[in-house]
């Protein structure tokens, strides 16, 4: 099963990530996306803080298709295991 639309969960200052998520079924599954890969794949220099979760909604389709491949993938980082997007995923 493909993975569906989950929440955003809003940018993480500390960690320099935007948390969303994908569903899995009934599975949410937790999923973060570097500051840097979403600044390169808009080919922006630091995006302000406040215009985070605006840039995401651009990127959306991409972020999500990655994060898709890194699931099927099985490559899960963290605890509890999720999805981490850095701009090297994006590569190729």
């Amino acid at each position: 099963m493909a993975l569906a639309r989950g929440n955003i969960r809003g940018y993480e200052f500390d960690r320099m990530v935007l948390l969303f998520s994908m569903m899995d079924g009934p599975r949410e599954i937790p999923c973060a996306v570097s500051a840097s890969a979403m600044d390169a794949l808009e080919h922006a220099s630091r995006t302000a803080t406040s215009q985070r979760e605006e840039q995401f909604l651009r990127l959306r389709d991409r972020i999500e298709q990655c994060a898709s491949r890194k699931f099927d993938a099985g490559e899960f980082e963290g605890t509890p295991p999720g999805i981490i997007l850095r701009s090297i995923d994006f590569r190729g």
